[in-house]
């Protein structure tokens, strides 16, 4: 048997703690059947040996490592740098940082979790002042990855540069295309469109040769469309367009509901078009693409939404699997390391 991966969950966090995260557990089994899994759960015994009493396949696999200590949901990243160490979210990445699993999975604060694994793992890249959150996002021809979605505020050319770098990793191993094709978001998609550092980014991704396909400018409409696989920006600007969307889909989704239930005659149409409406739903449910990586650490953490329900908790699970099993790390490396000659060294492409 191949050596198995194994995924670190803090088991406390989110909305529903150990009640979603042990039935996700055996959700991403059923989904990742043939590949070789263990499980880290960490938390509160007592509750965790309750819920894989009642699932026998996550217990297979799993093992306990109790804690009582746990970060709240509101509480400020500061805070939980002071008093998080020997809590369920901090041991879930102290496991990567040892050695003792490929990866952490959590739904607890995002705040939280950024810092507590920014401490322990240490950013990849120099640039980055903070790991970037990426968002898989449904389109008409697929999925497109969208970075940074909140983390980074504000972002410079290199470090917009490094998104790029880091969500073509991502799209190819979890996403599973072969030549992701990555564009910068930007308010048209003439040259000299946008602020000097969009501008910058784009000459650097023009002119340096890196291993994936540059597409130019992307505008906000583009990434419904799924006109590139990879749409890069910074987090200000990502989490606006994530929230507008998400919003967006809600409204759409009431105004619907509203419709088909107004009176017989359209309750009779719902009744008809239920199978389309639910391979509609299916496409922009949230939990199915659940699981956001934070990019640019030394090592994988994957973030779910802390509402998740069982199916997106296993989504994230997988999504960090994926991450494990893939050549994510190496190849971010290999293109950071061109970039870094490029900036630093002032070496043209032929000379790198």
């Amino acid at each position: 048997m191949s050596e198995p991966t194994i995924i670190s969950i803090d088991a406390m966090g989110g909305d529903h703690g150990p009640a979603v995260v042990v039935p996700g557990v055996a959700r991403a089994l059923e989904r990742m059947q043939g590949r070789t899994v263990r499980i880290l759960l960490h938390g509160d015994q007592a509750r965790i040996q309750a819920e894989l009493d009642r699932t026998p396949l996550a217990a297979a696999v799993s093992e306990i490592r109790h804690t009582d200590q746990v970060i709240a949901m509101d509480e400020k990243p500061a805070q939980a740098l002071r008093r998080g160490k020997g809590s369920s979210l901090w041991n879930a990445i102290e496991a990567v940082k040892k050695g003792e699993a490929h990866a952490a999975v959590s739904a607890g604060n995002t705040g939280a979790l950024m810092a507590v694994s920014k401490l322990q793992l240490r950013m990849a890249a120099p640039g980055l002042d903070r790991p970037a959150i990426v968002a898989s996002w449904p389109t008409l021809k697929g999925v497109t990855a969208v970075l940074d979605v909140g983390a980074n505020v504000a972002s410079d050319a290199a470090q917009l540069v490094e998104f790029a770098i880091m969500g073509e990793a991502f799209h190819k191993a979890v996403h599973g295309s072969k030549r992701p094709t990555v564009g910068l978001l930007n308010v048209g998609s003439e040259d000299v469109k946008g602020h000097e550092e969009v501008r910058e980014a784009h000459r650097l991704l023009r002119e340096n040769g890196f291993d994936f396909e540059y597409y130019g400018f992307v505008e906000g409409d583009d990434i419904g469309k799924g006109t590139v696989d990879v749409v890069v920006t910074d987090g200000f600007t990502g989490n606006i367009a994530l929230k507008t969307a998400e919003g967006t889909a809600r409204f759409i989704s009431s105004l619907l509901k509203e419709a088909l239930s107004s009176d017989l005659q359209a309750k009779l149409g719902a009744l008809i078009a239920m199978p389309a409406l639910k391979r509609m739903r299916s496409r922009i449910d949230s939990n199915e693409y659940n699981g956001g990586p934070l990019l640019g650490l030394n090592g994988i953490v994957v973030k779910s939404h802390g509402g998740a329900d069982a199916r997106g908790f296993g989504n994230a699970i997988r999504v960090a699997t994926d991450l494990a099993e893939s050549d994510y790390a190496a190849e971010i490396a290999r293109n950071l390391k061109r970039l870094d000659a490029v900036i630093h060294d002032g070496r043209t492409e032929a000379e790198a």
